[in-house]
């Protein structure tokens, strides 16, 4: 190839590398580079936002069980007589109420076989630390009705009022449970029943009590269990007709 051929040859390749290269070089700097830093602000912003909803569902669980002191129920016996071997049978009905009587949940009825109920009841209190902190889960008490059973009845038998691994639906009213929420009760109920657990996990005190009341038929109890882990039945007026 004559010289001043291969000259011109060498020169246009060199100019299309030079060319390519600013290509290369515009592209990474004017297009890729951008797009990058596009990305990266957006995962950045994207974290934000999931951290900004994580802390505002915990602000609204936190301020959905400081509403909660303590919590009331109504038992209404509808119906007491004895079965065929002369034992007796009572049939109730069970639903939570705020201060001025007025049902939280849908009334549930059931029959039991006697007539001494237990109230099985239990409260969990943290470290004051975890309150001082405003922990969504550990700077309030929290309350369960977990089930009533009677003197006839194994505990395990009874009727289950707050499910394992539920909001207690009393706390749910308002709206569905956020993944938060279902979480926290989830964290609760191992607490509940894993005493080891719930000492490392700064559990203050764990109150488990079933206090107990001869039913009369036609009357009205009202039941209140409090965030000191105190439960009180208060027999009221006989049921209107």
């Amino acid at each position: 190839m004559p010289r001043t051929i291969q000259d011109k040859l060498i020169g246009t390749i060199g100019f299309l590398l030079i060319v390519a290269g600013i290509g290369i070089f515009l592209a990474e700097h004017l297009l890729l580079a951008p797009q990058r830093e596009l990305r990266r602000q957006l995962e950045v912003q994207r974290q934000e936002i999931a951290r900004l909803e994580e802390e505002k569902q915990r602000l609204e669980t936190y301020l959905k069980l400081l509403r909660f002191t303590e919590r009331k129920a109504r038992i209404e016996v509808l119906d007491q007589h004895t079965d065929a071997n002369g034992l007796p049978v009572s049939r109730i009905r069970f639903s939570e109420i705020d201060a001025a009587g007025t049902p939280l949940t849908v009334a549930r009825e059931m029959t039991l076989a006697g007539q001494e109920l237990y109230i099985d009841t239990l409260t969990i209190r943290f470290e004051d630390h975890f309150v001082e902190q405003g922990d969504a889960l550990k700077g309030r008490a929290l309350m369960l009705f977990r089930r009533m059973f009677t003197g006839n009845m194994r505990p395990e038998d009874g009727f289950v009022l707050d499910r394992d691994g539920r909001p207690p639906e009393v706390y749910a009213l308002e709206e569905a449970g956020t993944d938060f929420e279902k979480d926290l009760w989830g964290r609760f109920w191992a607490l509940a029943n894993d005493e080891a657990g719930a000492r490392a996990a700064g559990v203050r005190a764990i109150h488990g009590d079933a206090p107990y009341i001869r039913l009369a038929p036609g009357k009205v109890y009202h039941v209140t269990l409090r965030s000191t882990g105190e439960v009180s039945i208060t027999p009221g007026a006989m049921m209107s007709r």
